[in-house]
């Protein structure tokens, strides 16, 4: 019984470990909007389209907005290359098998871009 349990609770601890935090989770839901909008509602937002679709997170720590057939992720707080890296291979894990999807990458400016172009 007593082993079970250890078990149950270190189960519930790694798969909560490898689940993406809420904070991704509206991330993703954003982004995966933009992405299904690009392939259903808009063939490009246009260069200035992203500042009117532009979205942030609830809890403030992301931004995204569409420019042409690109995606904008920001963090808005002061962040590390390490904090956008990891974002880029969450974004990048998130997509993998998306054919919308041609790459992420880390942009010179510093954000994520979810490339969508044909």
């Amino acid at each position: 019984m007593k082993k079970t349990l250890i078990y149950i609770i270190s189960l519930i601890l790694v798969i909560g470990c490898f689940s993406p935090s809420q904070s991704n989770k509206e991330l993703f839901k954003e982004t995966d909007s933009f992405v299904e909008s690009l392939q259903t509602t808009y063939q490009s937002y246009g260069l200035l389209g992203g500042s009117e679709h532009k979205k942030t997170t609830s809890d403030g720590l992301y931004s995204v907005s569409p420019v042409g057939r690109l995606i904008n992720v920001k963090i808005l707080k002061v962040a590390t290359n390490e904090e956008y890296e990891e974002l880029r291979k969450d974004l990048e894990e998130h997509y993998k098998d998306n054919s919308r999807v041609n790459k992420v990458y880390i942009c010179g400016a510093g954000t994520v871009m979810i490339d969508c172009r044909n």
